[in-house]
């Protein structure tokens, strides 16, 4: 029997994996060439393939060369093709060398997965070990294979596997062994239909050729003229991917419970769209002049405030779902032993006062980026920032939805200030009709308070919450806000108390300090890595007031941590070196694009380096 390829596998690395995606859902690939992760039809369907939470039991499909004489083939190169989300891996191995070519189809209608083996040299024996496990890995499918065409039944739809060599059924997986000769082709196919017709024999040669194309037609719209413009745009094709197209809804990541500690319990389901989140990543899209994708949010936005904004949740499913029920699945031993694993968000309940701010900030941008969206955000700005009216003094969970007790979070009054602010200027330009007297006197109200109960004279810095002495890298938002301008010194003095607070090993931030065993501010026990939003956000500042050259160094430490794909997840363990949280990170990837934007809009002086 041919064993399958790969090295021994060691501790798992969140970095070891290139996503790919359809704008629909998405795929992690291991740099063994197994296919760990994948929800179909959506980004938050049950996972067909649940490897990564689990074990090679809980769904996966392993593609490659197999080792014929005790020599473990070994992956030389993973890279995306240039300008898309097509990833190639080569491989060298002792029969010879072959390419593997991983992609989703976009713009099919449907969920396809593409795998294409190319010969390189000599002959490769090669396998595919097909493992589709429904339900996160709790079930195994009825399947029928015939020839080179396999159906798995879901229940609730079909996966179609198709191949140009033989596929055997045997103890609920799908298997093919076939050898690979210099200039040989052999494609791989995967789809996903609901009901029971069987689908056309997908072309993979058509499908790779259109799928590079819509990918380098999309980046190539991006009008960043910067440094480090490859990061940049493999940062850009990744909110891309992150985003759900039938509605325009951005997810914030395209997994579930990937352990901000790896061992702890701080694990959550990223695969719905924030509020927060998806706004932020609307206002980086827009500062490279992606107008199409802020449209199409802006349009899901309308549909699910739908005109009554008093009913606003923080976050939704991507079609507009409010009921979004918290589970733990207790049959997966999670991600390097860290349990539990967690299906849904119970966060969607909660009030979280800066959703405000970043929603009605982006509208607003949105308006002066495309005067002709003016019209169409105007309404949603004069009804939110009307709801925010009845809520703005009250304490609330924060940025970080924590489970604790609610506060008078400082970044949540400020970003409050911002929706107020923002309203009035759209309002006194005409574009609105709104009661600006009342909301200028609640603006400046909110000012001379947060001014007053929020920041420590004594330190010289705004604090997490009124009357605390706890700091918060959130706050480092206040820099660029208009709140006050950048050179004030309460403004340097937060920057640099953070810095001094907050810093981890290579100058990460933490968001806040957390308690270890003990259940601090957030209400849960145990730490986690540093957020790579919050080294965005301190770049930004940092280049803000005048700190040109440390902005510059500290945008080189992100650039650095990023995978050899590019990609980012949610955080960083300097201690360890690796990547922590749900991965690839929308959070992270806007971050470095926030950071190159900032460095690039304020260059290092002549001389000073």
């Amino acid at each position: 029997m041919l064993r399958q390829h790969g090295p021994a596998r060691s501790a798992p690395r969140i970095e070891d994996y290139g996503m790919i995606g359809n704008l629909r859902t998405a795929a992690l690939v291991n740099r063994c060439g197994s296919v760990d992760w994948m929800c179909v039809p959506r980004f938050d369907s049950p996972a067909v393939f649940a490897n990564l939470l689990g074990s090679e039991e809980h769904g996966m499909w392993a593609f490659g060369p197999v080792d014929l004489g005790g020599t473990t083939p070994e992956v030389n190169r993973q890279r995306y093709l240039d300008g898309t989300l097509v990833l190639e891996s080569t491989w060298l191995t002792p029969a010879g060398t072959v390419q593997i070519l991983d992609f989703m189809p976009v713009g099919g209608g449907d969920a396809q997965l593409v795998r294409i083996a190319r010969g390189i040299s000599g002959c490769v024996p090669m396998r595919s070990l097909f493992r589709a496990r429904p339900g996160y890995g709790r079930s195994v499918p009825p399947i029928v294979a015939e020839d080179g065409r396999a159906r798995v039944d879901l229940g609730d739809g079909q996966l179609w596997l198709d191949a140009p060599v033989p596929v055997r059924a045997e103890n609920g997986d799908l298997t093919a062994e076939f050898r690979l000769s210099e200039g040989e082709t052999v494609a791989f196919s995967l789809s996903w239909l609901p009901g029971t017709d069987a689908p056309p024999v997908p072309d993979a040669s058509r499908l790779l050729g259109g799928t590079q194309a819509f990918w380098r037609d999309w980046v190539s719209q991006s009008t960043y003229a910067g440094p480090d413009r490859d990061a940049v745009e493999r940062s850009l094709i990744t909110l891309k991917a992150l985003q759900y197209e039938p509605t325009g809804a951005f997810v914030a990541a395209p997994t579930t419970s990937l352990p901000e500690e790896i061992g702890g319990v701080r694990q959550w389901d990223y695969r719905f769209c924030w509020l927060r989140d998806s706004a932020l990543m609307v206002g980086v899209l827009l500062s490279c002049d992606y107008i199409e994708e802020a449209r199409a949010w802006i349009d899901w936005l309308r549909r699910v405030v739908d005109g009554q904004p008093e009913s606003l949740q923080i976050m939704y499913g991507v079609d507009g779902e409010r009921e979004l029920t918290e589970m733990e699945l207790d049959w997966l031993p999670g991600f390097a032993g860290s349990t539990p694993v967690r299906i849904g968000n119970a966060a969607a309940g909660q009030l979280q006062i800066d959703v405000y701010g970043e929603v009605v900030e982006v509208l607003f941008q949105a308006q002066l980026h495309d005067p002709s969206l003016a019209p169409v955000v105007a309404p949603l700005i004069t009804g939110l920032v009307g709801c925010l009216e009845s809520v703005f003094d009250e304490p609330d969970m924060g940025i970080w939805e924590v489970r604790g007790s609610r506060r008078h979070f400082v970044h949540s009054k400020i970003m409050a200030w911002i929706a107020f602010d923002r309203a009035v200027q759209l309002t006194a330009a005409g574009h609105g009709d709104g009661p600006v007297e009342r909301w200028s006197q609640i603006r400046d109200h909110l000012h001379e308070q947060i001014c007053e109960r929020g920041y420590d004279p004594e330190r010289k810095t705004f604090t997490q919450s009124y009357g605390s002495r706890e700091l918060d890298a959130s706050l480092l938002h206040i820099v660029t806000s208009g709140f006050l301008p950048p050179d004030d010194e309460r403004i340097v003095g937060t920057v640099e108390a953070i810095q001094r607070e907050l810093s981890t090993q290579g100058g990460f931030l933490l968001r806040y300090p957390t308690e270890g065993a003990d259940r601090g501010v957030d209400g849960l026990p145990g730490d986690e890595g540093a957020f790579l939003i919050c080294m965005g956000w301190l770049i930004v500042a940092l280049a803000a007031i005048g700190r040109t050259e440390e902005a510059d160094i500290f945008k080189h430490q992100l650039l650095q941590i990023r995978n050899g794909l590019g990609l980012l997840a949610e955080e960083w363990d300097g201690a360890t070196c690796q990547q922590l949280g749900n991965y690839p990170q929308g959070f992270s990837h806007l971050a470095l694009v926030l950071a190159s934007n900032a460095t690039a809009a304020h260059p290092v002086s002549s001389g000073t380096r």
